[in-house]
């Protein structure tokens, strides 16, 4: 738990020095982007002192322009390895309890997060409105394609809204394959192990190439497959960690 104890008290330290920078400036002069720049350099920091590397490869697929990266989701620290390394803001769909909780769910909104509660079809539809203006204004969003965690880090099945989303706003689909974090941190738990993520970003998909978003979706679905260990996509299980 020694892993745990010291990302958690970073976090929980660093979070309150980046609310008292980042918050006033945001509100003083309406640019959330130092506020965004001073979160991620928390989240890499504090997976670096808990022991957690990450291997990066593919960060030259993502496009110029706006797009929509999906991934795979195994582990609460996915976040944390997939999206510091992108090179400019991004705006994240997230569950809508996170903006319920201290700093965090503030932080987020200004910085355009878009809470999404799928159980609620309504604030599903409402929340994919959102997205879609959100890319309309030139920022990229970062969509976890299964809509949950995976409890034993096999690959779940994708969720359709993103893809309808895709279609609409007509902006390319970049597939991220993230696989070590299901050993480090699993669903249900709070410990944590260091280790090292791999973290794949592949080559952006353009919706107008697929005659149906079906066939966007098995092509995300494969090209985030092609960069998973092989356990991950069938039944076997990863070997637990000890500590």
């Amino acid at each position: 738990m020694i892993a745990a104890a010291i990302l958690y008290g970073f976090y929980a330290v660093a979070s309150v020095l980046v609310a008292l920078v980042g918050f006033p400036w945001t509100w003083i002069t309406g640019k959330v982007d130092l506020l965004y720049r001073m979160s991620m350099a928390v989240a890499r920091t504090g997976l670096r002192l808990a022991g957690i590397r990450s291997e990066v490869r593919g960060l030259e697929n993502i496009p110029a322009r706006s797009c929509i990266l999906m991934s795979n989701h195994v582990s609460n620290l996915d976040p944390c390895v997939v999206i510091p390394p992108i090179p400019r803001r991004l705006a994240i769909l997230v569950k809508s309890d996170l903006m319920r909780v201290p700093l965090l769910g503030p932080a987020m909104r200004l910085g355009s997060f878009i809470p999404i509660d799928r159980e609620q079809r309504e604030s599903a539809i409402s929340s994919l409105v959102t997205a879609k203006a959100v890319l309309d204004s030139g920022l990229s969003l970062a969509i976890f394609a299964e809509g949950t965690r995976s409890r034993d880090g096999k690959l779940l099945p994708f969720k359709k809204g993103p893809f309808y989303l895709a279609y609409e706003a007509g902006v390319p689909v970049v597939p991220i394959s993230v696989s070590g974090t299901e050993t480090m941190m699993r669903k249900g738990s709070a410990k944590i192990f260091p280790g090292t993520a791999t973290v794949i970003y592949h080559p952006a998909l353009d919706p107008k190439q697929f005659a149906t978003r079906e066939d966007l979706m098995e092509a995300v679905r494969n090209a985030v497959a092609s960069g998973l260990p092989a356990w991950m996509t069938q039944m076997t299980q990863p070997t637990q960690p000890t500590t």
